[in-house]
């Protein structure tokens, strides 16, 4: 099992889906801001998100009611919205997934009941909260019957047939399951059972179907972070722990009747083919992405190592296409290594996630600045969702001597433990850490850890507010996996993160982040650039100017 520490964002690195998080710190909710709650606002907040949903625009929903919860906190329309897109979302993802429909089509009802069982027992020993084996099942009937009225369920499942058979299986499924009891997972088992083979009779479902939405369903709303995990979906966070996978080397997102390329990999495929953030993605091999999602681009342009495709971008008015190869692309964890300012000696350089690789990336970027003259560094973590718990304790152990790094608790006593910094190996260079409101999970137990044992100044805007763990346990059936929170952590002071983030010593709120230090966007290795540019990392660099002002009054004393 591995421990993971990472937030759901819904982008797209081709060959691993960033929002993936592995069992160590896991993912995270923004802290509820203090805005007007008022019936108007979430009016407009349903508005709005009921015309994604007409549109069935799932991903774009999701974003929108999750970004509305996060500032109208416990707003139960809202709530049941966004678990309404989330449904609908998850099984779009799915039914677009290559290795899932694969064991849909070839699993036996004894095999997929076998998963079925395997995932209970996971969850039975694992899960952090308490288990409602009655609610357990309750969020597989809902996921069934929402696949029950969804199009892409209907086309691969159920072509033409009667609507009115469909309505009647929901009506006998809600009646007999509102008062059925579930008290354990063998009952849990029977229902499901017992739901299959309801289904199997009135409109001739394959069992598989039925058990993989009660699997999926009792993964995937346990919380935010837990999900069942297709053999795609596996491989992908493996290749994201790792920091390589085989692909383009481009993050996405849907929106617009196009999608906007909003990172490029340096190094990769679509970097050496002159492709750039901004750019928008209007066709793959000469089909259309007007109605194409992050995921379903996935589709497209994900393929075997050595294989081309065609894109055509869409920028500043213009159009081109490119034909790119894909490729091994390796994710590099630390990125525009620089100094800042060459008279106080002041070091920088981006930490973009926590994986197996950051470490030994850390390490070199610290060498490399240190030939260059490093004085002090500025660390920025802004926009890293997290990533592996042991690399985050590493990269801690790095700047903190001794004490706590990070404790996290669970129902299962063997998921308490306390990791501690060691001597050997500390840099004791000043330190400047930026953050912002998507700095989360690893990202937090590193800010918090130099927070709490005052080893730096906290620069930029509360933290995302992540505070879980979650393991990733591979399943004996069809290579498929388990995402599951195992466990919450707290910071050296015993602070919980979970809605409350990290607070910055020195609150600067940002509208926009800048993506790097080249090209329009990026930072300006120039003082007063960066003022206008980064005003979160001008701050950094003037608390950084004051904190080598203040080493050399004090040795002057």
């Amino acid at each position: 099992m591995l421990r993971w520490v990472s937030p759901a964002i819904r982008a797209l690195v081709l060959g691993f889906v960033v929002s993936l998080s592995i069992s160590g710190v896991g993912y995270a909710q923004t802290p509820p801001a203090v805005v007007d709650s008022s019936a108007s606002v979430i009016d407009e907040v349903l508005r709005r998100g009921g015309e994604l949903e007409l549109e069935r625009r799932w991903a774009e929903a999701l974003v929108h009611y999750e970004k509305a919860l996060r500032e109208h906190p416990s707003q139960r329309q809202l709530e049941e919205r966004c678990t309404l897109s989330k449904i609908h979302y998850d099984l779009g993802r799915r039914y677009h997934d290559a290795s899932f429909l694969d064991a849909t089509r070839t699993m036996s009802e004894k095999d997929a009941l076998g998963l079925y069982s395997e995932v209970l027992l996971k969850i039975q020993h694992h899960y952090v909260d308490n288990l409602d084996w009655k609610r357990l099942v309750d969020r597989g009937t809902r996921a069934l019957d929402e696949a029950l009225i969804d199009p892409i369920f209907l086309e691969r499942n159920l072509p033409g047939i009667d609507p009115q058979r469909i309505l009647r299986y929901r009506q006998d499924l809600r009646t007999s399951f509102s008062t059925r009891r579930v008290a354990d997972r063998y009952e849990a088992q029977a229902a499901v059972r017992a739901a299959s083979a309801l289904a199997r009779q009135q409109l001739g479902l394959a069992p598989a179907v039925v058990v993989f939405e009660y699997t999926c369903g009792a993964a995937n709303y346990l919380d935010e972070y837990s999900a069942f995990l297709t053999a795609d979906q596996l491989n992908e966070v493996y290749s994201q722990i790792d920091g390589n996978f085989v692909g383009l080397g481009v993050e996405l997102k849907s929106g617009d009747g196009s999608l906007e390329i909003v990172g490029v990999i340096t190094g990769s495929p679509a970097a050496k083919g002159g492709v750039l953030a901004g750019d928008r993605i209007i066709a793959v091999d000469g089909r259309s992405t007007e109605n194409v999602n992050s995921d379903e681009a996935a589709d497209l342009l994900q393929g075997p190592e050595g294989s081309t495709v065609e894109i055509t971008l869409r920028r500043q008015g213009g159009t081109h296409t490119v034909r790119l190869r894909r490729q091994q692309v390796e994710v590099p964890s630390v990125e525009d290594i620089a100094i800042h300012d060459k008279d106080f000696g002041i070091g920088y350089f981006r930490l973009t996630c926590f994986q197996k690789t950051t470490t030994r990336d850390i390490d070199a970027a610290l060498w490399q600045l240190h030939r260059q003259g490093m004085r002090s560094l500025i660390m920025d973590l802004r926009g890293n969702p997290g990533g592996l718990l042991n690399s985050s304790v590493e990269v801690v152990d790095r700047f903190v001597s001794r004490g706590t790094i990070v404790s996290t608790r669970g129902r299962d006593p063997r998921e308490d433990y306390t990791y501690s910094a060691h001597d050997q190996g500390t840099w004791g260079v000043p330190l400047v850490v930026l953050i912002d409101r998507d700095s989360a999970s690893a990202s937090e137990i590193f800010a918090g850890a130099i927070r709490d044992h005052r080893r730096g100044v906290i620069v930029g805007e509360r933290s995302y507010g992540k505070g879980s763990v979650q393991g990733i346990f591979p399943l004996g059936f069809s290579r498929t996996g388990l995402r599951l929170t195992t466990a919450k952590f707290y910071s050296p002071s015993g602070q919980p993160f979970a809605r409350v983030g990290v607070q910055p010593d020195v609150l600067v709120p940002e509208l926009a982040r800048p993506t790097g230090l080249d090209g329009a966007e990026g930072l300006s290795l120039d003082a007063a650039g960066a003022t206008e540019v980064d005003p979160a990392l001008a701050a950094a660099l003037r608390v950084s100017r004051q904190q080598m002002a203040s080493r050399a009054t004090k040795t002057a004393e």
